[in-house]
């Protein structure tokens, strides 16, 4: 059976928010297991009703739990590092002059 991809995104979306707030990736070990473990109980339900309930519930505990200051990479857009010192446009030569 593959696994749902709605499922799949609540859980990287997840494991994401608790790396925002972990200071140490020795701590956010421990969240990323526990998280584990709550998606793991719920993996035999197979009812979409039941499914889409818990989807809420995440979705709304995400929300709850959503960092004010979330963690970007120093490079990537919005980081501390984004496009500082970025290597000039290459420009072709001016043509040349006639006098």
């Amino acid at each position: 059976m593959s696994p749902n991809p709605v499922a799949l995104k609540l859980y990287r979306r997840s494991l994401k928010l608790a790396l925002d707030w972990a200071v140490h990736r020795h701590m956010w070990r421990g969240q990323a297991l526990y998280i584990r473990s709550l998606f793991e109980a719920n993996r035999h339900v197979q009812e979409p009703r039941q499914q889409r309930a818990i989807y809420e519930q995440t979705e709304e505990l995400l929300e709850k739990w959503k960092h004010p200051d979330p963690y970007r990479p120093p490079s990537a857009p919005g980081g501390s590092k984004y496009e500082r010192n970025v290597p000039a446009p290459i420009l072709d030569p001016p043509p040349p002059m006639k006098l």
